[in-house]
């Protein structure tokens, strides 16, 4: 793989840095009689990760000069979201996963019911934290990050997309169905993580679509390599059990396009992506060189 450019793998762990802050301070040790909840949902957020979907939301944000403040608690509420997904997608009556960012997932750390409860509390609190005027002093924008947020996490993005998933397990799906399997899945939360800043700047249409075009090829690159790393990553780097999805006959992108076809379809979703941030100038350098980092990543 490609090392990253210095540029990029800083923000990236500027990010990474400044998210797990946030996370601290949102989400405190606590001596009540209900901390073994608080310390799931820590162990569950603060696990590690790339903090791909947060490192959009600040790169929007700043493009818009947005108060980093306001945009570190939006990407927060992004990462509790994406969190609470990979909580209840590890539980036995989903993927039955045993690793998560290569350590025990959460259900097998503490229990399912606590796992369970954890991923609803970070599900509820990713909205408290939005509707909070500390988050904008705009009701409105608050408002538009609130029901933006929800849709993409709900039963017409994330949600929706699990349960398609589930039914490929029995179900043979062609491209377009995976393609829309996935555009929900994954791609929704991408995509609000990426137009999240233009909201919190108050930003205009033009801007809103061209980000929202550039999320919607990055969200599907970035699948891609995923079902790329499935096949030929290890558990080690990617930190969780890979070829699953192969044991299972599930279709994915490289089960119907071959390895070197979705490599191409991946990295050519990838220049797409960055030239609808033409618009941006160089403000978006950051959001171009993660479209091609989400397709040579090895984790």
């Amino acid at each position: 793989m490609p090392s990253l450019p210095k540029t990029l793998t800083t923000a990236m762990a500027d990010t990474v840095e400044q998210v797990e802050a946030a996370i601290e301070v949102l989400l405190p040790r606590t001596s009540l009689m209900e901390a073994r909840l608080f310390d799931a949902m820590r162990y569950g957020c603060l696990g590690g990760g790339k903090r791909l979907r947060p490192f959009l939301v600040m790169e929007s944000a700043r493009m818009f000069g947005v108060n980093p403040a306001c945009a570190l608690r939006t990407a927060a509420a992004v990462e509790f979201i994406h969190c609470y997904s990979l909580i209840h997608d590890d539980l036995p009556a989903m993927d039955d996963s045993e690793l998560r960012r290569g350590r025990k997932t959460v259900h097998l750390e503490f229990d399912e019911a606590t796992a369970i409860l954890a991923g609803d509390a970070l599900l509820t609190q990713a909205f408290e934290i939005l509707a909070n005027p500390e988050t904008h002093e705009d009701a409105q924008v608050r408002c538009r990050l609130v029901a933006g947020l929800a849709k993409a996490a709900g039963p017409r993005g994330m949600v929706g997309g699990q349960m398609l998933d589930l039914i490929a397990e029995t179900t043979p799906l062609d491209i377009g169905a995976i393609t829309r399997l996935q555009r929900l899945k994954t791609g929704e939360m991408i995509a609000f993580s990426a137009v999240a800043g233009a909201i919190l700047g108050r930003a205009g249409s033009p801007q809103h679509h061209a980000l929202q075009a550039y999320a919607h090829d990055l969200g599907l690159a970035f699948q891609i390599a995923d079902d790329l790393l499935d096949v030929e990553g290890s558990q080690e780097e990617v930190g969780k059990p890979v070829g699953r999805d192969n044991v299972a006959g599930k279709a994915t992108f490289v089960s119907i396009l071959g390895v070197e076809r979705a490599r191409d379809q991946a990295r050519r979703l990838a220049g797409q992506a960055a030239q609808h941030l033409e618009i941006f100038g160089d403000r978006a350098e950051m959001l171009r060189q993660v479209a091609h980092y989400v397709v040579e990543r090895r984790a």
